[in-house]
Parts: structure tokens; sequence; C-alpha cells
């Protein structure tokens, strides 16, 4: 592990560990939460030229998307795939019937 990866995940789980209160005993928590914050950043773009144009569509085959849609509407990440899988990319239908379902109690 690099030094600067390691101050950045220590700094991370340093920061966490203030946002829950300070409490001890989570410490190894903490460090495993920081490293794949860490560490999925480190897979993003590295400047706005690298990204992907914002659109109203999801590639499917994108798993930071497939992640980012099930958290935002907790459904799970194979539902997820499925939903975009059967609807296509627009972004407004996916995330509509991903909250529809979780209404629904299917997750």
């Amino acid at each position: 592990m690099t030094d600067d990866r390691n101050d950045k995940i220590r700094d991370r789980a340093y920061a966490i560990w203030q946002r829950e209160g300070g409490a001890d005993g989570d410490h190894e928590r903490h460090w495993h939460q920081a490293e794949m914050e860490i560490d999925r950043e480190a897979a993003l773009p590295l400047t706005a030229d690298d990204a992907l144009p914002e659109t109203r569509e999801i590639a499917s085959t994108d798993v930071l998307e497939v992640e980012k849609l099930a958290m935002r509407t907790g459904i799970s990440g194979d539902e997820a795939q499925a939903l975009l899988d059967r609807l296509g990319t627009d972004r407004a239908a996916v995330e509509q019937a991903a909250r529809s379902l979780k209404a629904r109690g299917k997750s």
C-alpha cells in the first residue's frame, strides 16, 4: 500500500469515526469503509474531460451507475441491473421503476 493511499484512508477513516460520534470499537469497519470509498474514487475519471457526458441515459454495463441506482432507490444491485437490462438506458424511467419496486416491497 502506498504511503499516499494509506494517508488518505487513515484521514477518511478518522472522518467517518468523527461523523459517527467518535465511539470506540469500530476502527476496523471505519478503515474498511474508508478503503472502499478511496478505491472507488480512484476509479472515477480524473478530470471533467475524462468523464462521460451527462445525458438522460445510464450505461447498463457501468457498475458504478448500477450501484448508485441501487443505493439511491433502496433496491439490490441485481434488481438495479435487471431494470436497466429490461428498460434500457432512460434514467427517469429506470429510477421511477426502481422506486416503484422498492415501494411494493419486492427488494
